[in-house]
């Protein structure tokens, strides 16, 4: 079922009609298979990529699509509906063009942002590592200037979206000492002594590897260092709220599948002579899940607005984070039950969504991460 959306002009509403085109056509055929078989959708990419999704939120001078965050989401969601880890991938690629564009130099931007934001280059983030996952600052992967030019990274990044597959990375090192001593740096997706582990065996999401990346002394040019040094975890942190709102709008793509998936069962299958959905203990369950639905979207909205208009986001990026993917978990458990056994079966789709929205509570910042976000912006208001 569409979701019946507000959106803000004419061109964003053909913009969510060729998303859903598009996702009805390369994603929805192709996703029980490649899930079940945990193969690469090859291709798949360059296909978003040429039909503009993603680069969304980019100037249309990089070759973006000049569109509102608000806009963005939504596609994002239109996307998940379909095929969460395609969404999740494409929501982690828009996350890693952030500091390009955000904190490169002009002929930085003219150099790699118009081939990114095409879709010729797929991006991964390379922040978290294997004892630094929430903590940023406790980053080991050593990034060494080199006297005749360059940088030698050294050390192991983990849980990367795309790892592997990527043709560029924002990858966080560091290149002094405490917690003003990380970087970031675009890095290329083939350089010599980069090497990656087997993907990661995960409960959902399987479709797009997630790995680790082992830096063996690589050496990266000087004019891949975005911004100055030092700067990375301002980098990082501001790329991040965007990430959450990123997760949110895939979270609530996967609820509104389930709920979608739910109420078509519900409305076919009979029992003592009704419809289940006539019966008031599965209707109010149902309703529930909808507006939990309604309400993760609002919420992730709202904070997309107050980003479009300027105004601080951070505290609202972490609300429709914890809400959105909360939300996710709750209404695809639900959608199992009202499938029944056959929920619990690989035979329909809700067994997948419950499995893929655990991990939504979990990355760009588990949820208990972003109640501490939220109770220190009441501790320090914003302005």
């Amino acid at each position: 079922m569409d979701v019946d959306r507000l959106l803000p002009t004419p061109e964003a509403a053909d913009l969510i009609a060729l998303t859903r085109e598009i996702a009805d056509r390369e994603l929805s055929p192709r996703v029980d298979a490649h899930e079940a078989a945990e193969t690469y959708p090859e291709g798949l990419f360059a296909t978003l990529g040429r039909a503009g999704l993603l680069g969304l939120p980019y100037p249309e001078e990089y070759g973006g699509g000049g569109q509102p965050y608000e806009v963005y989401l939504q596609v994002l969601e239109e996307l998940a509906a379909r095929w969460a880890a395609v969404a999740v991938a494409t929501s982690v690629h828009t996350l890693a063009c952030h500091p390009l564009y955000a904190f490169g130099t002009d002929a930085q931007k003219e150099r790699w942002l118009p081939s990114m934001l095409e879709g010729r280059l797929v991006g991964g983030y390379s922040l978290s590592e294997p004892q630094a996952g929430s903590d940023a600052a406790a980053l080991a992967c050593k990034a060494e200037r080199q006297e005749d030019g360059g940088y030698r990274i050294t050390g192991t990044k983990a849980w990367i979206t795309h790892g592997g597959r990527a043709g560029f990375y924002a990858l966080f090192a560091r290149t002094a000492p405490g917690g003003h001593g990380v970087s970031c740096f675009l890095a290329p997706g083939e350089a010599e002594g980069l090497s990656f582990g087997a993907p990661e065996r995960k409960m959902g999401l399987q479709a797009v590897p997630t790995t680790s990346a082992y830096w063996d002394g690589a050496l990266i040019e000087e004019d891949r260092l975005i911004g100055t040094e030092g700067q990375g975890l301002q980098i990082a942190f501001s790329a991040l709220d965007n990430g959450r709102l990123g997760i949110a709008a895939c979270a609530t793509g996967l609820a509104q599948a389930a709920l979608d998936a739910a109420v078509d069962y519900a409305n076919q299958r009979t029992t003592f002579g009704r419809r289940i959905v006539d019966h008031q203990g599965l209707g109010f369950l149902l309703a529930d899940m909808a507006a939990a639905v309604d309400a993760a979207r609002a919420t992730y909205l709202d904070a997309a607005r107050r980003r479009d208009l300027g105004r601080p986001f951070s505290r609202q990026a972490s609300a429709a984070k914890l809400i959105a993917t909360d939300t996710a978990m709750k209404v695809t458990t639900d959608a199992v039950q009202v499938l029944g056994g056959y929920g619990y079966t690989r035979d329909f789709p809700v067994e997948r969504y419950m499995r893929e929205a655990k991990i939504m509570q979990i990355f760009e910042g588990t949820n208990q991460i972003q109640r501490l976000v939220i109770s220190r912006g009441l501790a320090r208001p914003e302005k």
